[in-house]
C-alpha cells in the first residue's frame, strides 16, 4: 500500500471543508487560544516559497492547542486597501477591485493547498463595505473624542464642550495650539465656526495641513520610508515635499501609554527597543534665542543638555523651520534656495541614515541670553522639522555629530568640559565640571541642569520640556482605493456623517487620476463633491489597526464586535509576523486598541500578548556563466545567436592556461572554425531561474526554452553537465530565485513542505532556502508510513501489547516534541518525530498503541498524513479532535546505562549496566565481558576505575 500524498491531501480538505472541522464557535465555556498571523496584502504575484512562513508556524501552534483541549482562534483576511493594490491595477491596466478579487483568490488557493486550519467563515477584507463600515465608524469615535490628560484617558468632545463652558481651556491646554487660552466667556462668545476649529485642535482624529512626501506620477502622498533617494520606492517616481490639507490621529497623546505597555507584552527586547526608540521619550529644556536684527523673533530650540548652554557655538535649523523665510537675508538667499532644493529631494529616513555632512550658513544670528554673543544660524538636513521645535543649539565639544559639522565648515569650538575634551572628538560626559559657563562655572553637569533650568524659567525665556520624537500619524492619502472619510465638509467645517449612513462607500470609476491641487481622485467624481464630501481616503493601515477585533465577531452587523466577543477572546495570545511591521503597525494597532479601551469598547487595552517575529526566506540565486570576446556579447561575430555558457567549475581557473585549452577547444569545434582565437575573456554571470537547475546542476533543454535568446545556445560542460553558481540573496522575482509553494505540495505534498519550512531552522531566524533538501523529509514520511503499511504486503500494523522499550521510545518522542513546540522551536520538533521513527523503525515497532501516539503528535506538523493513518488504523472521529498524550513519567526513568569500557585509557567496547550497580557489581560484570578478557590477554588488572554515570576504566 503506497503512500499517495497528492489523493490523501486533496480527500481531507474537501473533508474538513466540507464537515466544517476548522469553524470556531464563541463558546467561552472551553479555555481560549488565539494566534494571528499580520494581515497580509494580496500581491498579485502570489505566494513564493518564503511567504508561508509565519503561517505555517501559527498553524503548526494552533492544531497544538486545539490538540491540548483549546478553543482556538486562527483566522485569515486580507489587508485589501492602499497604494499597493492600486499600483498593481494601474500597471495592469484593470481596476482595483477586479485585481484585487483575483489576487485574493489566487491566494486563497494557495493557502488551501498547503492545508492550514483557517476558520474561512470569519475572513475579513479591509475593502468590503461590511468592514470598512465599522473602520469608518471607529474613526468618527475618534472624531469625537479628545485626550483628558488629567483622566489619562480618551473621553467624548463633548465632555470637553462643558468644560469649556465652565471654565475655558485652563485645566485643558491646548495639544494643537499651545499658545491658546480662554476663558469661560470667551468660549460661549466665539462663533460657531470659532468653536469648530478650537475642538479640532483637541480631536484625536483632526485635520490640519502639514509637509508631505508628494509623488506627482503616483498621484498621493507617500510614507517616509516609501521614499527612497528622492523617488518612490514603488516605480522610482520623484518625489518633492508639498503642504497639503491631511487627517491626523493624535498618537502623541497616547505616547507615555505605549511606553508604559511594552512592559506588560511579551515582545522581544529588541522590537521592545525599537518601539520606544521610534516613540523616544527625552527630558531637557525649551529656551527662546532673539534673532539679532529681527525685533520680536525668537528662535526656540529643544535641548536635553540645557547644562551645556554656554557651549553653543552655532544654531542649526530644519530646512523645512518656518522662520528660516524670514530671517536669510537677500545676499544668502540663492545659496539657501539652492541647498534647500537638494534637501527637498530627501525622505526623513534618508536624512536621519546620512552620513555626509551637508549645510548652509543662513546669514542669521541668534543672540545667547546670558553672554550676548552672536551665535550663527545654519540650516541643515539632519535637524528635522517633526523633532523638537524643529531647530537645535549645537554644542561641539559634547556632541559628535555637531563636532563633524564645526570640523566639516570649520567652525569654532569652545570646550567647556576641560579635560574631558581633547580637541579630536566629542565628549558627551555628564560628570565633567564645567568651564567657560559663566553661572555655572564650577559645577559638574549633572548638577548643573536643574540650575540651568531654574535660570532660563526666572528669566522667561525657557521652561522644562518632555519631549517625544514620534509625531502625530498622518491618516489620509490622495488616492482612490481606500476607505472614505464618513465625513462632508460644509462651509469649511468638518462634520460627521450619521452612523446610519454608514458604510459611505467607495464610488466605482473606471478611470481616475490625481484631483485638483493635489487633491484625491475623488475631488473628480461630481456625485462625490456635490455631496461635499472629504475627497482623501484613509491609509493603508485604517483597517489593519483593528482587524483581530473584527475576528472575533465578523457576521455582527450591529457593532464591530460585541464586547461578549471581545471579552471571551481578549489579547491575541500569539502574533506573528515579519519586523517591516514592527514600528508603525504594532504602534497604530495599540493606539486604537487603548482607544477603544478608553471609551468602554472593549476590555483589555493591549491587542497582542506575545509577539513573534519571524525570519526571512532567503533567496538561493543560481548563476550561469557567458563567454564574452571584447565586449560583443558572444564568441567573435560567427553567430550572435549562439551564446556559449561555461560550466561555473571551469570559471575558477580562468587565469590558468588550462581554462582558455579548454574553452578554445570547445569553441571551435561549436563553431567549426580553427581560425578562432579567444584572446582575452571576459565572464558574464547572469541570475537564471532556480526552478530549472536542480542542485546546481542546470537543465540545459529547460535552460533553452526559459528564454527566446537562449535557444541555441550552447555549453562547455564538466564531466557532460553543467554546473551553476550560487549565492544568498533576498527572494525576488527580478533575480529569478523564488520557488512556487505549488510547485513542490504537487511533487513532494502539502506535508512534506511545511515540515521541511520548519526543518530549515528556528522561526525567528533568516536563511537561505534549498530544495535540494527537502526529499530528506518526504523520506522520512515514507519510512513513517511503512511503520504502518508495506508496499508490498499491504497492513503491517498490530494490535500487539507494547514492551517497555518502544514505550520509552514514544513517550521521549511525545516530551521532545511537546517541548519544542511550546518552545516555538519547530525545527527540534520536526527532528524529534524523525528520531522517535528512526528509534521505532530500528526495534521494529508496528503496534497501533504506540504508533497512534505518535500520529497524534505528528498532527500539527502533517495534518493530512495524520488524518489518513489515524482512520486507516481504525480509529473513530478526526485525529483533529483527539487529546494530546500526556507523558508517563515513569518511561523517561532511566534504569541502566550503556558505560563506555576501556582498557588503560582507550575505549575498547560498551556495557549496559544497572545504574544501582556497586562497585563490586560492576568489576565482576566487566572482567567477566569477552571483549575486556581478550584485551586483558591473561594479565591482571590492577584496579577498574568506575566514574557512575559516565565511564569505567580497567588500568592493567
Amino acid at each position: 500500500m503506497e503512500y499517495n500524498f497528492g489523493d490523501i491531501e486533496k480527500k481531507w480538505q474537501r473533508s474538513w471543508t466540507e464537515q466544517g472541522r476548522y469553524k470556531v464557535s464563541n463558546d467561552a465555556s472551553r479555555p481560549k487560544f488565539y494566534v494571528l498571523d499580520m494581515f497580509p496584502y494580496p500581491s498579485g504575484a502570489g505566494l513564493h516559497v518564503g511567504h508561508p512562513l509565519g503561517y505555517i508556524a501559527s498553524d503548526i501552534f494552533a492544531r497544538y492547542k486545539r490538540l491540548k483541549g483549546f478553543n482556538v482562534l486562527h483566522p485569515m483576511g486580507y489587508d485589501a486597501f492602499g497604494l499597493p493594490a492600486e499600483q498593481y491595477a494601474i500597471d495592469h491596466g484593470i481596476h482595483p477591485a477586479v485585481s484585487t478579487e483575483n489576487n485574493i483568490a489566487n491566494f486563497r488557493r494557495q493557502m488551501d493547498n498547503i492545508g492550514f486550519c483557517f476558520d474561512w467563515d470569519r475572513e475579513v477584507r479591509t475593502s468590503d463595505p461590511g468592514y470598512y463600515k465599522w473602520t469608518q465608524w471607529i474613526f468618527l469615535q475618534l472624531f469625537d473624542s479628545w485626550y483628558d490628560k488629567r483622566q489619562n484617558k480618551a473621553v467624548p468632545i463633548e465632555w470637553l464642550v462643558r468644560y469649556f463652558e465652565k471654565d475655558g481651556n485652563v485645566h485643558h491646554p491646548c495639544p494643537g495650539d499651545a499658545s491658546l487660552r480662554f476663558g469661560a466667556a470667551e468660549w460661549t462668545a466665539f462663533d460657531h465656526r470659532r468653536q469648530q476649529e478650537v475642538l479640532m485642535n483637541y480631536r484625536l482624529a483632526y485635520c490640519g495641513y502639514g509637509e508631505v512626501n508628494w509623488c506627482e506620477a503616483l498621484g498621493t502622498v507617500l510614507a517616509n520610508d516609501e521614499v527612497i533617494n528622492g523617488v518612490s520606492e514603488r516605480g522610482g517616481h520623484p518625489v518633492v515635499k508639498k503642504k497639503l490639507r491631511q487627517w491626523y490621529l493624535r498618537i502623541t497623546d497616547y505616547a507615555d501609554r505605549l511606553l508604559e505597555g511594552l512592559a506588560t507584552v511579551d515582545f522581544s527586547d529588541a522590537m521592545k527597543e525599537m518601539q520606544s526608540n521610534w516613540i523616544g521619550k527625552s527630558f531637557g529644556a525649551e529656551i527662546d534665542f532673539d534673532i539679532f536684527e529681527h525685533p520680536g523673533r525668537k528662535l526656540r530650540v529643544y535641548t536635553t543638555r540645557p547644562d551645556t548652554l554656554f557651549g553653543v557655538d552655532f544654531m542649526v535649523i530644519a530646512p523645512e523651520h518656518e522662520l528660516l523665510s524670514s530671517i536669510v537675508p537677500a545676499v544668502q538667499r540663492p545659496v539657501v534656495e539652492e541647498y534647500l532644493t537638494y534637501v527637498k529631494s530627501r525622505s526623513e529616513r534618508e536624512r536621519m541614515a546620512e552620513k555626509k555632512i551637508t549645510g548652509c550658513f543662513t546669514g542669521a544670528y541668534a543672540v545667547h541670553p546670558f553672554s550676548g554673543l552672536h551665535i550663527p544660524i545654519w540650516t541643515s538636513e539632519y535637524v528635522l522639522a517633526g523633532y523638537g521645535t524643529g531647530a537645535i543649539m549645537a554644542v561641539p565639544c559634547g556632541d559628535e555629530r555637531d563636532f563633524k559639522f564645526a570640523r566639516y565648515f570649520d567652525l569654532p569650538v569652545t570646550n567647556i568640559i576641560g579635560d574631558h575634551f581633547n580637541g579630536e572628538e566629542a565628549n558627551p560626559t555628564k560628570d565633567a565640571v564645567l568651564q567657560n559657563s559663566g553661572f555655572l562655572d564650577g559645577l559638574v553637569m549633572k548638577d548643573a541642569m536643574v540650575i540651568a533650568i531654574k535660570k532660563l524659567e526666572d528669566k522667561g525665556i525657557g521652561t522644562r520640556k518632555v519631549n517625544y520624537r514620534m509625531r502625530d500619524a498622518a491618516f489620509s492619502r490622495q488616492r482612490y482605493w481606500g476607505e472614505p472619510f464618513p465625513i462632508e465638509w460644509k462651509e469649511g467645517i468638518a462634520g460627521m456623517l450619521p452612523a446610519t449612513a454608514l458604510p459611505l462607500e467607495l464610488p466605482h470609476v473606471e478611470k481616475y487620476g490625481p484631483g485638483p491641487e493635489g487633491e484625491g481622485p475623488l475631488a473628480n467624481v461630481a456625485e462625490w463633491t456635490a455631496r461635499h464630501l472629504e475627497t482623501n481616503t484613509m491609509p493603508g493601515y485604517a483597517g489593519s489597526s483593528w482587524y483581530f477585533l473584527r475576528y472575533m465577531d465578523p457576521h455582527n452587523d450591529d457593532s464591530f464586535c460585541s464586547r461578549a466577543a471581545s471579552d471571551y477572546w481578549g489579547q491575541v495570545d500569539l502574533y506573528i509576523g515579519g519586523t517591516e511591521h514592527a514600528v508603525g503597525h504594532l504602534l497604530y494597532s495599540r493606539m486604537w486598541t487603548k482607544f477603544l479601551y478608553d471609551r468602554e469598547l472593549i476590555g483589555h487595552d493591549e491587542p497582542y500578548k506575545r509577539l513573534v517575529n519571524q525570519g526571512m526566506i532567503q533567496g538561493s540565486s543560481r548563476f550561469v556563466y557567458r563567454l564574452e570576446l571584447n565586449g560583443t556579447g558572444n564568441i567573435g561575430e560567427l553567430s550572435k545567436a549562439t551564446p556559449v555558457f561555461v560550466s561555473g567549475g571551469l570559471t575558477g581557473v580562468a587565469t590558468n592556461p588550462q581554462f582558455h585549452e579548454i574553452v578554445t577547444l570547445n569553441v571551435r569545434n561549436i563553431f567549426g572554425d580553427n581560425r578562432i582565437e579567444l584572446g582575452d575573456i571576459a565572464i558574464s554571470q547572469i541570475h537564471v531561474d532556480v526552478n530549472i537547475v536542480d542542485g546546481t546542476e542546470l537543465d540545459l533543454d529547460a535552460f533553452r526554452k526559459w528564454r527566446k535568446e537562449y535557444e541555441h545556445a550552447e555549453f562547455i560542460l564538466e564531466d557532460g553537465k553543467y554546473f551553476c553558481g550560487s549565492e544568498v540573496e533576498k527572494m525576488s522575482k527580478r533575480l529569478y530565485n523564488t520557488v512556487n509553494p505549488d510547485d513542490l505540495v504537487n511533487k513532494y505534498g502539502a506535508d512534506t513542505y511545511r515540515m521541511y519550512e520548519m526543518f530549515l531552522g528556528p522561526v525567528e531566524q533568516s536563511k537561505p532556502w534549498d530544495t535540494k533538501g527537502i526529499e530528506g523529509v518526504h523520506r522520512f514520511l515514507r519510512k513513517l508510513w511503512r511503520l504502518f503499511f508495506d508496499e508490498v504486503k499491504g497492513k503491517v500494523w498490530t494490535t500487539e501489547k507494547a514492551t517497555e522499550a518502544e514505550w520509552k521510545i514514544i513517550y521521549r518522542a511525545i516530551k521532545k516534541t511537546e517541548e519544542a513546540t511550546e518552545r516555538f522551536s519547530f525545527n527540534t520538533g520536526v527532528s524529534a518525530l524523525m528520531i522517535g521513527v528512526n528509534e521505532l523503525t530500528d526495534v521494529k515497532c508496528h503496534k497501533k498503541e504506540v504508533l497512534e501516539k505518535l500520529i497524534v503528535i505528528l498532527t500539527p506538523y502533517a495534518p493530512h498524513f495524520a488524518e489518513e493513518v489515524w482512520h486507516l488504523i481504525g480509529n473513530a472521529g478526526s485525529v483533529l479532535d483527539a487529546a494530546y498524550p500526556a507523558v508517563e513519567e515513569k518511561y523517561l526513568v532511566e534504569s541502566a546505562k550503556n558505560y563506555p569500557i576501556a582498557i588503560n585509557g582507550k575505549t575498547r567496547t560498551e556495557m549496559n549496566i544497572s545504574l544501582d550497580a556497586t562497585q563490586q557489581q560492576v568489576e565482576a560484570l566487566v572482567l567477566a565481558d569477552d571483549v575486556v578478557r581478550k584485551w586483558l590477554d591473561g594479565n591482571t588488572p590492577k584496579k577498574v576505575v568506575y566514574v557512575k554515570n559516565k565511564m569505567i576504566n580497567v588500568v592493567v
